[in-house]
């Protein structure tokens, strides 16, 4: 499988497009804002969607009881709505428990979230294992509040029900699987993780259509709880997964940014860094730590499963980090692009990453009259490709891989695929085992 399989004509647009979708949707851990973000991905791609039941034992915690919200709002004395969910559903915090109350401006204070220092967004929060309620507004909005009487209504819903979450399947050559994973709890931020979701989304829509040598697996969940439940559920076969990228805030022009997996050295890490190495972008790479999205489930000591984390800007480190600021415009068919390609070309180094032997290993072989070597000299495009024959005849030892001579050979890992498959052709090089 080579990288250029999985672009299509406008696939930052029609990301894009579905993000925009998903967009208006109040999401949060558990609920039908879950359920219906799961139909609009299960209309892409053959999702499987499952249903636990609040009460059950994962790990060390246990799966919550479910939250709905229809409405909730403030009026003033005149009646007016002045903070209205049906315009932002960032104005009421995730998980609030139902309250209908008339009450003074100094208790309502007590209820309400800004962000003083950016005081033309309203912030998103969240209270899922404590119950309380609050709203969320701009922190202009808030001192502009008269001393009056408030009615205050948020009309949500707090029981027993389930946690949901997806999951798609393909099956490769082989039952070693590569795991991708994205959160699927924010409500309407377009960067976290609407992007993350529909660009998931749509590698897993292309990959159907692919003959790949890994399965793949490709979780839309709840951020936390959502992976502790499926590490919970799955224990048993978490030994097939040699691979796995946390995808999350793909859609903004920063970074691009990776976080290692807790391992450090991994081969994901390896085709990761890789891919940024040769993008063109400034990319920054982070060591491993434990705070972040669910790669720190996935990376917990117990599990130590391989598996790194590909963002655009860091998490936390913009201003538009969990505010409303993160809408639509904020994410561009661009970007999106650029990170589906950048995840894509890692794909395709786990995938095509193999090991050969150079059937002609004492001295160099003669490749003019192999129809290899280039007849005239000086032709810098010539020189290039045949360094990188050298360099693959030279390192394919039986115990070099083709990502071993990339990096060591500084070229993308593309050309050196393209360049061994050239070399098998001619009869040069033998395929020893896959990495």
């Amino acid at each position: 499988m080579h990288s250029d399989q999985l672009i299509s004509e406008d696939v930052g647009g029609n990301i894009f497009a579905l993000a925009a979708k998903m967009f208006p949707v109040c999401r949060s851990i558990t609920g039908d804002g879950v359920r219906q973000t799961l139909r609009e991905v299960a209309a892409h791609i053959d999702l499987d969607i499952h249903e636990v039941p609040t009460g059950t034992q994962v790990l060390d915690w246990t799966v919550p009881r479910e939250w709905n919200v229809r409405d909730a709002y403030i009026k003033d004395e005149r009646g007016e709505k002045i903070v209205d969910f049906n315009r932002s559903n960032l104005h009421v915090m995730s998980y609030s428990v139902p309250v209908r109350r008339r009450m003074s401006l100094s208790e309502l204070k007590l209820h309400v979230h800004t962000v003083p220092d950016q005081p033309d967004v309203i912030p998103y929060r969240t209270s899922y294992y404590a119950e309380n309620w609050a709203f969320c507004m701009s922190h202009r909005q808030f001192e502009a509040l008269r001393d009056q009487t408030y009615e205050v209504v948020i009309d949500s819903s707090l029981a027993d029900g389930h946690l949901t979450y997806g999951e798609f399947v393909h099956q490769g050559e082989m039952d070693d699987e590569f795991l991708l994973s994205t959160h699927i709890c924010h409500p309407s931020l377009a960067n976290d993780n609407c992007s993350g979701v529909a660009l998931l989304t749509h590698i897993a829509k292309l990959m159907s259509r692919l003959r790949t040598r890994y399965t793949y697996r490709c979780l839309f969940i709840p951020g936390t709880i959502g992976a502790i439940t499926w590490l919970a559920r799955n224990e048993d076969h978490l030994s097939r997964i040699r691979h796995g990228i946390v995808v999350s805030m793909v859609g903004d022009g920063g970074g691009p940014t990776y976080k290692k997996s807790r391992r450090g050295n991994a081969q994901i890490d390896r085709a990761m860094i890789h891919s940024l190495s040769h993008s063109g972008r400034a990319a920054t790479v982070l060591e491993f730590s434990p705070y972040g999205y669910d790669e720190r489930q996935y990376c917990s000591p117990g599990f130590n499963l391989p598996v790194g984390l590909f963002q655009r800007s860091k998490f936390g480190g913009i201003p538009q980090y969990h505010t409303s600021a993160d809408n639509l415009e904020f994410i561009r068919p661009e970007h999106l692009s650029e990170s589906y390609r950048l995840i894509t070309q890692a794909i395709n180094v786990i995938e095509g990453n193999r090991i050969y032997r150079n059937t002609v290993p004492k001295g160099e072989p003669q490749l003019g009259r192999r129809g290899l070597y280039a007849d005239t000299g000086g032709d810098p495009d010539a020189v290039a490709a045949n360094m990188a024959m050298l360099w693959i005849l030279n390192l394919s030892d039986g115990e070099h891989s083709l990502l071993d001579i990339a990096e060591r050979a500084a070229l993308p890992f593309a050309v050196v695929q393209r360049t061994a498959d050239l070399l098998c052709e001619r009869g040069l090089l033998k395929a020893v085992e896959s990495v």
